[in-house]
């Protein structure tokens, strides 16, 4: 078991600098997702660690060992791609000893490790079978399964269930969550996906343009991001942002969006207080939106009007797709609420969950 250390890395491809700086600490045991969207970086810092690529500045540390000039093969990682990669001609069970029948393991110890790893997946009656004969959730168990008669120190996946429909990876991830706590070794997982990653991660590290954004728990990422890239990136459907003002009017502290105005609760009035007249980007989660009818108590209710543009019933809530002005916004509102389309409603803002960030830095003002 070991921990994983990027210390200001660097990864360039010529002009093009996919990673910059990169200062992440992954702890033993930890399970660290590395997330954001196409070309951030996350793929190219995990395939520094696995030594795939050559880091350009800086150094990767796995455990207290410096693994920079150490060749891919002596690393002790074991990686799980995208794709299978399974050979088509042999069996799952040789599928899974390959690797060890390189080595040069013992047939006694390559059939122990495959015989625990495949009764940790649930793919014993599977062995003699050719990939072929495998549905896609099986197929990526069997990946799983190459990797884990390696006993490796750490764990690298790249976006291991991105070829599972939608049904299938929900129950793979829950799968992939089991096996790290059974296992007890440190992973390190890249998705573009933030449901996965807020669903599997103990830590999560937000990546743009090749710079960590944000590194901590899901609920902190959700409750507290640093920016509005963060805010906007976590979360589903994604926070609602809207250009406003700071204001004050009859002793009342305002975030003024034009189209519409709602009160600062009581005990934010010290943080926001001195800065009446700044402009800055206010952000509500479509979650903190609700019909007045059905609002959950403890909330702080701020009455916004709009006009009904779109709904789409999900069952167990609503997406109600609304206007204010120019301003267009989501909200998740409860299922017994009738909206038609057109029609001009109330919907009640809870300010005790709201976002500020600054209009030119787009950090977040805490």
């Amino acid at each position: 078991m070991a921990s994983v250390t990027y210390e200001c890395v660097t990864k360039e491809f010529g002009d093009v600098v996919a990673i910059n700086e990169l200062d992440i600490f992954v702890e033993d045991k930890e399970f660290l997702v590395l997330v954001g969207p196409s070309g951030c970086g996350k793929s190219t810092a995990l395939r520094c660690v696995a030594g795939l690529e050559e880091v350009t500045e800086g150094r990767i540390y796995i455990g207290d060992r410096c693994v920079n000039d150490i060749a891919p093969k002596d690393r002790d990682i074991a990686m799980v791609f995208q794709s299978y990669a399974l050979y088509p001609h042999m069996s799952v069970l040789d599928n899974m000893a390959f690797g060890l029948k390189l080595r040069k393991v013992e047939k006694a110890e390559i059939n122990r490790r495959v015989g625990v790893a495949a009764e940790i997946l649930g793919i014993e009656d599977l062995l003699d079978r050719k990939p072929r004969q495998l549905s896609g959730g099986q197929r990526q168990r069997v990946a799983v399964g190459r990797a884990i008669v390696r006993e490796p120190t750490v764990f690298l996946l790249d976006e291991p269930l991105s070829n599972l429909d939608a049904k299938l990876r929900v129950q793979t991830r829950a799968e992939l969550s089991k096996i790290h706590k059974r296992l007890q070794t440190t992973f390190i997982y890249v998705t573009h996906d933030q449901v996965e990653a807020m669903t599997m991660a103990d830590r999560i590290a937000v990546l743009k343009d090749g710079i960590c954004q944000q590194l901590d728990t899901p609920q902190n990422l959700y409750d507290r991001p640093d920016n509005i890239f963060v805010a906007g990136f976590i979360g589903s459907p994604a926070m609602n942002f809207f250009p406003a003002a700071i204001a004050k009017q009859d002793g009342r502290l305002l975030i003024d969006a034009k189209s519409f105005q709602v009160e600062i609760p009581t005990e934010a009035k010290d943080l926001y207080g001195h800065r009446v007249g700044a402009s800055i980007t206010f952000g509500i989660r479509p979650e903190d939106i609700h019909n007045p009818d059905f609002a959950p108590p403890g909330i702080a209710p701020a009455p916004v009007e709009a006009k009904v543009e779109v709904t789409e019933l999900m069952g167990n809530e609503i997406f109600a797709y609304l206007a204010s002005g120019e301003h267009s916004f989501v909200a998740r509102i409860d299922p017994r609420s009738r909206y038609s389309l057109g029609e001009d409603v109330q919907v009640a803002f809870n300010m005790r969950n709201m976002h500020v960030f600054d209009r030119d830095s787009e950090d977040a003002i805490r």
